[in-house]
């Protein structure tokens, strides 16, 4: 879909029955190979499949990327996490960047299907790095297009757009802040001057997926919340976003050290 962004369709029956927006999977591949979680981008009953859009960054996302048609994955486990909490707000923002467009997409389509008048802003660093751009289009009653260096659509960011409709006093109900942490960060921190609902879907710290490591500990409040049991969505307003990106950054080292390894050893 661009550079180091792949999409795969999966059967998965099962899952595609029961999928709702916001929520997500677990995947494993080869033995002895770790578990991630990504979410889902699009789900058919019909055919009985999941679709997932992927950045290729580390070793099972790199692994799951060489895998070709009538390939296997070993365990997939889902649909996890809560729903996101779709209803008539009237009007929806959704405001999302890079990957995290996948996981918009979704959301976005059911809020339209319940009736919102649906404003959608997609952000990236450059045209190359845009993804599903039609399909978001599809959904939404309003489209905003913006890349940091100007290639494609406006040259600002999300957040620089998110703010100018927020200026207009329009009515809207509640907005849908998904991306890198930092641009969730930066976006949801407009909406807090004009008391508008927003809510950030924290779905990069999650690792185990399941409650159980413990990785994915963030504070909301004054609460410590597990964002794969507890979310991936939460209030904008009240989430420590410094605590979250600080948290990323605790595996870096051990992500070389094994990228270098399975680079040594031939398997990605």
């Amino acid at each position: 879909m661009a550079p180091q962004i792949k999409f795969v369709e999966i059967c998965a029956p099962e899952i595609a029955q029961k999928a709702k927006p916001g929520q997500f999977v677990i995947l494993r591949i080869g033995e002895g190979g770790e578990r991630f979680p990504l979410t889902m981008a699009d789900w058919n009953k019909n055919k009985g499949t999941i679709s997932i859009v992927f950045q290729e960054v580390g070793v099972s996302t790199k692994k799951l990327g060489k895998l070709g048609v009538n390939d296997k994955i070993d365990n997939l486990l889902g649909p996890l996490g809560c729903p996101s909490d779709i209803k008539n707000y009237g009007t929806a923002i959704v405001a999302c960047g890079g990957v995290g467009t996948a996981a918009a997409y979704p959301i976005t389509k059911g809020l339209k299907e319940a009736g919102n008048h649906v404003i959608s802003i997609i952000g990236a660093r450059n045209k190359d790095l845009i993804v599903l751009e039609e399909e978001m289009r599809k959904v939404s009653d309003e489209f905003y297009l913006c890349t940091d260096d100007g290639s494609k659509g406006q040259k600002c960011f999300p957040s620089n757009v998110l703010k100018m409709l927020l200026d207009k006093k329009l009515p809207i109900g509640i907005v849908y802040v998904i991306g890198p942490p930092m641009m969730m960060k930066v976006t949801s921190a407009v909406t807090k001057p004009y008391g508008v609902k927003t809510v950030v879907s924290l779905n990069p710290i999650m690792v185990d997926g399941m409650g159980m490591c413990g990785a994915c500990r963030i504070t909301v409040g004054d609460k410590t919340k597990f964002a794969c049991v507890d979310g991936p969505e939460f209030d904008a307003s009240i989430v420590d976003f410094d605590e979250l990106i600080k948290r990323l950054k605790i595996y870096p080292d051990e992500e070389k050290l094994s990228m270098e390894y399975q680079q040594k050893e031939g398997a990605i």
